[in-house]
């Protein structure tokens, strides 16, 4: 893995540049803007809309169809807001990698050691439904 760390610190480059860190904000800010973003993403789940979407140009309509694009063709949300499913849920990635960057956590290095662990995990380990 890598990049991420690097991508962390342009995220939250970007959040910063855009005003989202003028104020400083609690861990618990944080976590309920991710909390959020799920939340979103579960709403999109509910009204049964696709992974991705975009809203068409000019219009309240919503392009699912394929006629302006699909998951496999994101080049043109070009000037268009994405929508969907796994749209919040990269909101949601994109608030930790901010978080991340801001307090310049090497993700990468955590990813991978949380990983290897889980490996070495029993099958289903404690044995909860869900």
């Amino acid at each position: 893995m890598e990049n991420l760390n690097k991508f962390a610190a342009e995220v939250h480059q970007n959040a910063v540049e855009h005003g989202w860190w003028d104020e400083e904000r609690s861990f618990g800010d944080i976590v309920a803007l991710c909390h959020s973003e799920l939340s979103e993403a579960l709403e999109e789940f509910r009204s049964g809309r696709p992974m991705v979407y975009c809203e068409a140009l000019g219009t309240n309509k919503a392009c699912m169809d394929g006629e302006c694009g699909g998951i496999e063709c994101l080049s043109w949300f070009t000037g268009r807001k994405p929508e969907g499913i796994a749209v919040e849920m990269a909101d949601c990635i994109i608030r930790i990698l901010d978080w991340c960057g801001k307090e310049g956590i090497d993700i990468e290095a955590i990813l991978e050691e949380k990983h290897a662990y889980n490996k070495t995990r029993p099958y289903r380990h404690g044995g909860k439904a869900l």
